[in-house]
């Protein structure tokens, strides 16, 4: 336990003191390089396959008309005339 009061000397009639007090987390959980690591890896690994998950899903629009098909629907509609 590192707390109290901590007393330097400098020289023969010179004292600091230093008195320390801190608080310790009861539930904290202790995070290493591997660990931080880890959840970076995965991070990326999730977000690389969102991304690839979005394009495949966006990417094939199956059964739709090119525009040019479109415009040519809407001049030969009488009721847009």
């Amino acid at each position: 336990d590192p707390r109290g009061l901590y007393t330097c000397e400098i020289g023969e009639d010179k004292r600091i003191s230093l008195q320390v007090h801190y608080r310790m987390c009861q539930n904290c959980i202790e995070v290493d390089a591997p660990t931080i690591s880890g959840i970076v890896v995965a991070d990326v690994v999730a977000t690389l396959f969102l991304a690839v998950a979005v394009y495949c899903i966006s990417g094939h629009n199956r059964g739709h008309t090119s525009r040019a098909s479109d415009k040519q629907n809407l001049i030969s509609n009488e009721l847009y005339q």
